[in-house]
């Protein structure tokens, strides 16, 4: 059985989940006091995370969003944003999430019905310490998508 619930404790706990979607663990620092988590469980077992922020003007986002490898491809990190959706809907006008141009993630967020509202020009070169490789690609810039909720 699945199960979503809110973390109301210390979240630094699920540090190593955070990991795998922000691999640095000082940038996932910058925003997990302010954000609010959510753990997604199936049978008992934590799979995934979410972390959200609000960034006024009525727009919400995702920070980050983590699956276990093992658990990947199972529908797990779609369950967590349409959760996310529907608890902000009517709170927030809009959900808003920054990645990688990369073959892995973005199709993923258009998948769960975001678009593309914007480029920044070379954040993960200019803002992490080390090259960030995805699917075999440095990662530069940050794709920005947004859906209304």
């Amino acid at each position: 059985m699945t199960e979503i619930s809110k973390v109301t404790g210390d979240k630094t706990v699920y540090m190593p989940l955070l990991l795998i979607g922000d691999e640095q663990e000082d940038m996932v620092m910058k925003y997990l006091d302010r954000s609010e988590l959510y753990i997604l469980s199936d049978d008992g077992k934590v799979c995934a995370a979410c972390a959200v922020t609000d960034e006024g003007e009525g727009t919400l986002e995702i920070k980050n969003i983590s699956v276990y490898p093992e658990f990947q491809r199972r529908g797990f990190g779609r369950k967590l944003i349409d959760h996310i959706a529907a608890v902000y809907s009517g709170k927030y006008l809009r959900l808003t999430a920054g990645t990688g141009d990369s073959p892995l993630t973005v199709p993923f967020y258009e998948a769960c019905g975001f678009i593309c509202a914007g480029v920044i020009p070379d954040f993960f070169t200019d803002n992490y310490d080390h090259p960030i490789i995805e699917c075999g690609v440095q990662l530069r810039d940050m794709i920005c998508f947004e859906k209304a909720i």
